[in-house]
């Protein structure tokens, strides 16, 4: 028996959410030095498409951050692996995160970015999922809020597999992998 995978967002619902989020963000930054933060791995294939879709000028940068491991649910303990290697002080800084679930990891990495002086700190999310939160933080920019369900695609992994899909899928482990 193998995995199910049912699909939740289209690509071409993606494709169109992407689209308004950029030009949301760029109406609110516009005239201002912005820096895209990306964390690693999960936002990698969401912030190459908003970036593009964002018509100004703009830097990116990387965070590697881990609480998930290889399972399905976050470990609590939000580690930084990988901090950003610009300097982002007197910046505008958008955090672009795949998916806001328990909150714990971006309100750590938020608060570790405050730490750097930065104009501002805001979060954009492909995925929200508020009905996990053990802590209570909210993205100003998120493209689709979701159910409490375990997704994978367009840059989410289950294992470090499914991150290639061009959709978001709902993941239904067989037996033999739960």
């Amino acid at each position: 028996m193998s995995n199910k995978i049912d699909i939740l967002i289209s690509k071409e619902q993606l494709e169109n959410r992407i689209i308004e989020l950029g030009k949301r963000i760029k109406e609110d930054y516009q005239g201002k030095e912005l820096v895209c933060v990306g964390l690693l791995k999960g936002s990698v294939v969401f912030i190459s498409d908003l970036i593009r879709a964002i018509d100004m000028d703009l830097s990116i940068d990387f965070m590697k951050v881990s609480s998930y491991g290889k399972g399905t649910d976050s470990t609590g303990v939000v580690k930084i692996l990988k901090d950003v290697d610009e300097e982002v002080t007197g910046k505008d800084v958008l955090l672009v995160e795949d998916i806001v679930d328990t909150g714990l990891t971006i309100a750590n990495v938020k608060e570790f970015m405050a730490k750097k002086r930065p104009n501002s700190v805001k979060v954009c999310t492909l995925l929200d999922k508020p009905s996990r939160r053990k802590i209570d933080v909210k993205a100003e920019y998120v493209g689709f809020e979701i159910p409490d369900e375990f997704v994978i695609g367009f840059g989410l992994d289950y294992a470090e597999k499914y991150r290639n899909l061009s959709y978001v899928g709902k993941l239904t482990l067989d037996k033999e992998n739960k």
